[in-house]
């Protein structure tokens, strides 16, 4: 299999994961319906960055680091899902607080919290880490071309920021931020619900050692 053929089949392989439901698309989705379209795409961005920081670390060998420090692995799932469970808290608290939407009310400070939220959100999650790792060890030869591995990044990045580009721009549109604001209370619950079910899981199974 030829370079390119690789690099092709590890970003429709991630991209298949990227459009799978999970926490980073509940956030996203809020974030882009609740604050702004800028704060949506500023949370893409985040989950851009996110994911470039799974292929530095996939392309260092962190499979084997995870696969020979078991602990290590299972300290990543409690504290991965003890955030999400953190940011579910958050989300349900303001469940019945009013809110404006509109682009104009994102100042910097606003933007950074969107960013700096879904980035944290996207690195908190460790299979996510194991899924990047698992394709990358699969799919990459044993000797990397040097190319290769300075496109990756970029092209994890495409993936990941330009998927929730797209969901920022779907869910910041007009007609789904009416829905929003009309049943803002019980979308908020059921966000912080989706967020809390999965960051017990993660906090569970960690301590279960599984």
């Amino acid at each position: 299999m030829s370079s390119t053929s690789i690099f092709l089949s590890i970003v429709a392989a991630l991209s298949i994961g990227a459009m799978s439901p999970g926490p980073s698309f509940v956030l996203v989705s809020r974030i882009a319906m609740s604050r702004s379209r800028l704060d949506g795409l500023a949370a893409a961005l985040g989950m851009g960055i996110g994911g470039v920081a799974f292929s530095v670390l996939a392309l260092a060998g962190l499979t084997a680091l995870l696969s020979q420090f078991e602990w290590l692995y299972l300290a990543l799932k409690v504290a991965g899902g003890a955030y999400l469970v953190y940011i579910a808290f958050r989300i349900w608290r303001g469940a019945r607080e009013p809110i404006h939407v509109g682009d104009a009310a994102s100042d910097h400070r606003a933007l950074a919290r969107s960013f700096t939220t879904a980035l944290l959100t996207q690195v908190s999650n460790p299979k996510a880490i194991v899924v990047y790792a698992s394709i990358f060890a699969a799919l990459l030869p044993k000797t990397v071309p040097l190319w290769l591995i300075f496109a990756l990044p970029i092209g994890v990045f495409a993936v990941e920021a330009g998927w929730y580009t797209v969901v920022a721009l779907a869910f910041s549109a007009k007609h789904p931020r009416r829905l929003y604001l009309a049943a803002k209370t019980w979308i908020d619950r059921l966000a912080g619900t989706v967020m809390a079910g999965l960051g017990v899981q993660l906090v569970t199974s960690g301590l279960a050692g599984r």
